[in-house]
């Protein structure tokens, strides 16, 4: 039972099991056009029937490490990653669905540090579910903010263009991540697309 707890005051916390010294703090998100952008969206663990237990799960989105940074244009934008965040989670309340949602940053090498923390330009999720016919169906999203970062002060300049937001293959995702995902780049509908012979 999705539930939707109103949203407090936010209150950052560092999380216990990790060291401070490898989490991000409030120092990085002084310039008010990077948001504290997170990974887990708040209302996504948000449900069941007991109310502790859900105010319990939307806290502890609030940790650090649960954290991004995104320029706000981005992470609240609704055509950005709240519109994605937002299609998500209206599709798996209106059609009742159970939904396994996975996400991040794209961590590219060349990524541009900016108050000693490295700007991630993209940022990606999957969203994994069992059908009605009892098949594993998995999509992914790939999503850049590279255009809206140009102008934090980094301590170089960025030269990849701007994205918008499209589905991808979840193939890519795992290709640019490095992340193990093949039963999800088997259960992707853009997958058995490509694969069948024309």
């Amino acid at each position: 039972l999705a539930q939707r707890p109103r949203r407090e005051r936010d209150k950052w916390y560092f999380d216990p099991r990790l060291p401070v010294s490898e989490q991000t703090g409030e120092h990085v998100y002084e310039d008010p056009d990077l948001d504290r952008g997170h990974l887990v969206r708040r209302l996504d663990p948000a449900w069941g029937r007991d109310a502790d237990e859900v105010k319990a799960a939307n806290d502890d989105t609030f940790h650090f490490t649960n954290s991004t940074p995104q320029h706000h244009a981005f992470n609240a934008g609704q055509t950005l990653w709240a519109g994605l965040e937002d299609y998500i989670l209206h599709n798996a309340d209106n059609h009742d669905l159970l939904v396994s949602v996975f996400t991040g940053p794209v961590l590219a090498p060349d990524d541009e540090a900016y108050r000693g923390v490295l700007l991630p330009r993209q940022f990606w999720k999957v969203v994994a579910m069992v059908t009605g016919s009892g098949r594993l169906s998995a999509t992914g999203y790939l999503l850049s903010q590279s255009s809206l970062i140009d102008d934090l002060p980094t301590e170089e300049s960025f030269s990849y263009g701007a994205y918008r937001t499209y589905q991808v293959p979840v193939r890519r995702v795992a290709d640019l991540t490095g992340l193990g995902m093949d039963a999800c780049v088997r259960a992707d509908p853009l997958e058995r697309l490509e694969t069948m012979p024309p």
